[in-house]
């Protein structure tokens, strides 16, 4: 945590809400890795772990906070006077989001509160995780941000939705900058086993059944997780993208089966595929980005699957090594 220096000296003062979580938490060890940011992570540790933020680093705090609830995040951000926020905090997990869909929708509170706020005190530019999910049932392949029709029902896909249409009120009408990511399937070392390649390579290491819903021919893309930091991190630094939104995800599509046949491959495991009736809804039947503005952002290839894989198995599982 920070001592040498006060909040008031750094060149950026960033917060990330949600900042315990997966993709949260490798955001603010790399923004932390720059001495003159000063990174502040909130999170109500519903989801999130302490545990995947760095231990010793002097530029990162942490605040537990509920960002739905406006008393408590308004003196975090009255206080350090941001000015960028990432704001990634949300219920996620396909199975999470389906039990508790009251919970997706009390979300946009933390939005609301977020951009009210925000608009006050001087924030420069605000974040949003939005999601692959708002695109629903796929209307076209490649899945374009600017041009693809939206067809978003479930309520975590209504809720992305709406987040965004809030962020463009708020820049209309106030003037408030914003960027949207729209995130499509990303995977890494830290990421929980609720989530389908930590899951898979979770079961294949213990040589347990590895169960797919239905016949496994749906497919997605996975983005490995530096991949989708140093893209959203350049696209912040750089002043790209402003009043924009941007497909954050890898365009090579792979059937589930196929991932699970991989993951069994690579980590040379005795698991069998066990076949579960499909999922009532939400399991949609194709997802792949139009991810070109974030190829020439990178300016570089993507990892591939496979040495996404085998990343992860060189850093070991998260919870794999006693961390939970």
């Amino acid at each position: 945590m920070y001592t040498s220096q006060s909040r008031h000296s750094f060149k950026r003062k960033i917060l990330i809400t949600g900042g315990s979580g997966f993709i949260g938490s490798a955001l603010a060890e790399k923004l932390a890795s720059d001495n003159e940011n000063l990174v502040v992570v909130v999170d109500d540790l519903s989801t999130g772990n302490i545990g995947k933020l760095p231990a010793n680093s002097e530029n990162l705090r942490f605040i537990k906070c509920d960002v739905n609830e406006y008393k408590d995040i308004v003196e975090v951000m009255l206080s350090y006077q941001f000015h960028y926020v990432f704001h990634y905090a949300a219920v996620v997990g396909v199975q999470r989001t389906q039990d508790h869909p009251v919970n997706v929708l009390k979300d946009i509170r933390g939005l609301e509160n977020i951009l009210r706020i925000s608009k006050n005190t001087g924030v420069k530019r605000v974040f949003y995780a939005s999601s692959s999910e708002v695109y629903g049932e796929p209307v076209e392949i490649p899945q374009n941000a600017h041009t693809t029709p939206l067809n978003s029902r479930l309520p975590y896909a209504i809720v992305k939705n709406l987040g965004e249409a809030y962020l463009r009120s708020y820049h209309k009408e106030y003037d408030l900058n914003f960027t949207i990511f729209r995130f499509f399937n990303t995977y890494g070392p830290k990421q929980s086993k609720d989530f389908v390649i930590s899951k898979f390579i979770y079961y294949a290491l213990n040589n347990q059944d590895i169960t797919i819903f239905g016949d496994g021919m749906q497919t997605r893309t996975f983005c490995f997780i530096d991949d989708n930091i140093e893209a959203c991190v350049k696209i912040a630094s750089q002043d790209l993208h402003i009043n924009d939104v941007i497909n954050i995800g890898n365009d090579h599509e792979t059937t589930i089966l196929d991932l699970a046949k991989t993951v069994i491959q690579i980590t040379g495991s005795s698991s069998k595929i066990v076949h579960l009736p499909p999922l009532p809804e939400g399991d949609m039947t194709r997802r792949c980005p139009d991810n070109q503005i974030m190829r020439n952002v990178l300016g570089r290839p993507l990892l591939s699957l496979e040495d996404g894989i085998k990343a992860i198995l060189s850093k070991g599982l998260f919870e794999l090594n006693g961390q939970h």
